[in-house]
């Protein structure tokens, strides 16, 4: 069955052309070398997408190592006994992507594994003291009293940074006073694996400032910079499509659902952008514990104020996801209407996405300049695309008759001559004040020129014919239901409604546009104050 929009094909073979695969030999093993070669090339394609990856799985391969020798030769083997394996688990925990989070990682290590030693060492003195029965049943109180405190304080929203200090504190004092027990000597065993603790975090901190460090900086001062491009694409992209879509060829509904659209790369960067908060979050908090570097030279620098920079830029993307909505909605505006508003839109979008650009690119460079004459040129583009719509309403909610075939888009008012256009604007303004009612039918008939009241007529047919056989709403050919003799004189008000309906998300389309313009003025703000606190240099300096 091949049917229309919707349908589905289902193709039954006959019984005579029916053939049987027959898997040939050695078939399985070319699909299992075009399975590796498909493997490698992911392999390959993810290293190269970021080299710091590789650089930090050279990283931490080269500081596991640096302390397996101290289990590898005897000398310090010797000294520090089987405790020197805590070295080794130091590294693998303490060690993270970015020189700040392993700062932090390493700062919650070392502190609650001091706090667990210095706790474990005074319950079991105290254990001790009280004799041989009483000593297990007291270091099992503590075990169950220190598991439920730090379990509970972890929780605890203003300590939720320190949840792996409270983890640490945790297995330390359970491993130190456990074995301190059995061993009969709490204080040497914590000693040991203190200084063991000591050691591979010294060697994990070493290693990753020193063999090519990953600034947490860095990669947030990037990602923020990335985010601003990302938005500006995307916004340039859907706008393209939505004018440059002639209704006929729409994703299935499971695509939209889904949210596949491969025809649409910057989409998916710019919902990359609205899920980027926690990790901007993450990188800021790591920011702040790593020391001057590269050209974030000073103390105390703002790194705070690059979330909120993104949290504004998410405002903005917020704006851009709801336009992609409306282009892939199921009711559509006709496609010469859209065209009717063609340049202003254009004109909107080009320097919407000219100003994020130059906000991104100025904190790329680290420069400060003034976006005043870019605003200004945005405000006066959008107040001509709000003054066309305004100027031009009746077009989305005028019903319409039967058209000619062949049909361009309405020539606008200010395309008339001055007179005409001075006569039709003097003429309206004294039927509004007449009668509200009728603004609309004076318009199209009293206050235009014949020949341009013609044209607004053939115009309107023209765009009800269209909208409904590029199936904007309702899905179904409105030529076949007329056909099937379904359409009676009941149901012509209800499609006009809808045909206004779909003309009115044109509107909505706009709106947004516009609505989004004036989220662009917060984002310049917050860049401005960055800019100051960050003390980016003038551009002109």
């Amino acid at each position: 069955m091949n049917g229309k929009k919707g349908s589905v094909e289902i193709n039954i073979p006959s019984a005579g052309t029916t053939k049987i695969k027959v898997q040939q030999p050695g078939s399985g093993k070319s699909s299992g070398g075009d399975s590796i070669k498909a493997w490698v090339w992911k392999v390959w394609e993810f290293a190269r997408e970021d080299s710091n990856r590789v650089k930090f799985s050279f990283k931490v391969g080269l500081a596991v190592l640096l302390v397996s020798l101290l289990i590898l030769f005897r000398a310090p083997y010797e000294i520090f006994g089987t405790n020197i394996i805590w070295s080794i688990l130091t590294v693998a925990v303490m060690f993270e992507y970015t020189v700040g989070a392993t700062f932090n990682r390493g700062f919650n290590r070392a502190l609650g594994s001091l706090l667990a030693g210095i706790l474990a060492i005074a319950v079991a003195q105290f254990a001790l003291s009280t004799g041989r029965v009483a000593e297990p049943i007291i270091i099992g109180i503590s075990i169950f009293l220190i598991g439920a405190v730090t379990s509970f304080m972890k929780l605890w929203p203003s300590l939720v940074p320190y949840e792996y200090g409270f983890r640490v504190i945790l297995f330390t004092y359970c491993l130190i006073i456990v074995s301190g027990y059995r061993m009969g000597n709490s204080i040497r065993t914590s000693m040991d694996r203190l200084y063991s603790i000591a050691i591979g975090g010294f060697v994990a901190v070493l290693v990753n400032v020193l063999v090519f460090p990953i600034w947490a900086g860095e990669q947030l001062h990037k990602e923020l910079v990335n985010s601003f491009n990302s938005l500006a694409d995307s916004l340039e992209e859907c706008v393209k499509k939505y004018l440059e879509d002639d209704g006929l060829d729409h994703p299935d509904f499971t695509k939209t659902l889904m949210d596949e659209f491969p025809d649409e790369p910057a989409y998916k960067k710019c919902k990359n952008t609205l899920n980027s908060s926690a990790k901007l979050e993450s990188l800021s908090i790591s920011a702040k514990w790593e020391p001057p570097h590269g050209r974030f030279r000073h103390f105390f620098y703002p790194w705070s104020e690059y979330v909120k920079v993104g949290a504004v830029l998410r405002y903005c993307a917020y704006e851009v996801m709801a336009l992609h909505g409306v282009l892939h909605s199921e009711i559509q505006a006709p496609y010469n209407l859209r065209v009717t508003f063609q340049s202003e839109i254009q004109e909107v979008t080009s320097q919407a996405a000219e100003l994020v650009r130059n906000l991104g690119k100025d904190i790329g460079n680290m420069k400060r300049s003034v976006k005043t004459c870019l605003l200004k040129r945005l405000h006066s583009s959008t107040e001509r695309l709000q003054g066309s719509i305004d100027m031009h309403s009746y077009l989305l909610t005028t019903a319409y008759c039967d058209p000619p075939e062949n049909s361009k888009p309405f020539p606008k008012l200010f395309e008339l001559s001055n007179d005409q256009q001075a006569n039709a604007e003097s003429e309206s303004n004294h039927d509004l004040e007449k009668d509200s009612d009728l603004t609309t039918q004076k318009t199209l008939s009293g206050t235009l020129p014949p020949a341009f009241a013609a044209q607004a007529e053939s115009y309107h047919e023209t765009m009800r014919k269209q909208s409904r056989r590029l199936h904007s709403w309702p899905s179904r050919e409105v030529d076949a239901f007329e056909d099937d003799g379904g359409l009676g004189v009941d149901s012509l008000p209800r499609m006009r409604a809808l045909e206004s309906t779909a003309a009115l998300s044109l509107a909505t389309f706009t709106s947004l546009l516009i609505e989004f313009v004036a989220r662009l003025d917060h984002l310049a703000e917050a860049v401005d104050e960055l800019s100051k606190l960050a003390k980016f240099k003038h551009e002109g300096l």
